[in-house]
């Protein structure tokens, strides 16, 4: 695999079970993840439903979520790679995802300080 996806809210995509399954066709998994899914989440979940080609992507397949995701939908919205890009990080609604301790924050926290030192 190439280059690491970070997710709006800073998740790596890259690393997330459905954009694996997805990029490699695992339909296997894929299969299994819906039905994980359907069984958590009490609704039914399809093969379709599990495939993901990672947040940031400006097309194809997202899990349903994405469509309804506050901070995928700002992201996009204020036309910022994730959130650590944006002039208002951290922001209640980041707040609300990642917390401090968690490693997508921490992923968010690296990427800010970053950014900031090269201010």
């Amino acid at each position: 695999m190439s280059e690491r996806m970070i997710a709006h809210c800073g998740l790596i995509c890259t690393d997330c079970d459905a954009y694996v399954a997805t990029q490699a066709e695992n339909m296997e998994a894929l299969e299994r993840m819906a039905k994980e899914a359907s069984a958590q989440l009490g609704v039914e979940m399809t093969v379709a439903d599990a495939m993901c080609d990672g947040c940031t992507a400006t097309t194809g397949r997202r899990i349903p979520y994405c469509h309804e995701c506050a901070i995928r939908m700002c992201a996009v919205r204020k036309h910022v790679v994730n959130c650590a890009h944006c002039a208002d990080y951290p922001c209640d609604t980041v707040d609300g995802f990642a917390s401090s301790g968690t490693a997508h924050r921490a992923t968010l926290d690296g990427i800010r300080a970053s950014l900031v030192a090269d201010d």
